[in-house]
């Protein structure tokens, strides 16, 4: 069966996503780019066996995307040629190449995609539908970028959290911008 990765890209270090918008959001696009951080954001994307999405991610990454190539930006090719779906009950149909839309119980549907096919699922934002993956207990695991930044209010990824979820750390990667990559997964031992 394979594992559910959520990816967190514009994440504080006091547990806030950025959105558009803010001061967070914009200290988050002048950061300078690294190298060494790309590099692990691109493994990790072209791991992935399928990238899901909730609607309004989908139509920002969809449109920007597809008017993108890899001259334009590091992951353009990856994610245009990757499998893909958005969970939606109101899209109509998805025009990004190979992408489908998921309609219905989003725990149900999770389900079924990690019993098919090979390679991770890696969700990505939008704030909602990060928390209700969260809050249904469906991810195996947290890909968090994590920004040198306190930002005091905003949306946290865990305030829905149902239970404790005893995490394991899988990597821990610093960059020279300041970001540090974490990767943990659920934990297999319980708790006491």
């Amino acid at each position: 069966m394979r594992k559910l990765v959520l990816r967190v890209f514009d994440y504080s270090l006091d547990g806030i996503i950025a959105e558009e918008d803010t001061q967070f959001f914009d200290f988050c696009r002048a950061l300078p780019d690294d190298p060494g951080l790309e590099a692990w954001h691109r493994e990790s994307l072209a791991v992935a066996g399928l990238h899901i999405m909730g609607r309004r991610t989908y139509e920002g990454m969809a449109q920007f995307f597809t008017s993108a190539d890899a001259s334009d930006h590091p992951y353009a090719a990856i994610m245009n040629a990757a499998p893909k779906a958005v969970f939606s009950n109101t899209l109509a149909s998805a025009d990004w190449p190979n992408t489908t839309v998921i309609r219905g119980d989003t725990a149900e549907q999770i389900g079924r995609l990690k019993q098919e096919s090979s390679g991770d699922i890696v969700a990505h934002g939008g704030v909602s539908f990060m928390r209700s993956l969260v809050r249904l207990g469906l991810a195996d695991e947290y890909n968090l970028t994590i920004f040198p930044y306190v930002a005091g209010t905003g949306p946290s990824l865990f305030a829905e959290a149902s239970d404790a979820q005893p995490l394991e750390l899988v990597s821990c990667s610093g960059f020279g911008n300041g970001m540090v990559g974490l990767i943990y997964r659920r934990s297999a031992t319980p708790p006491g």
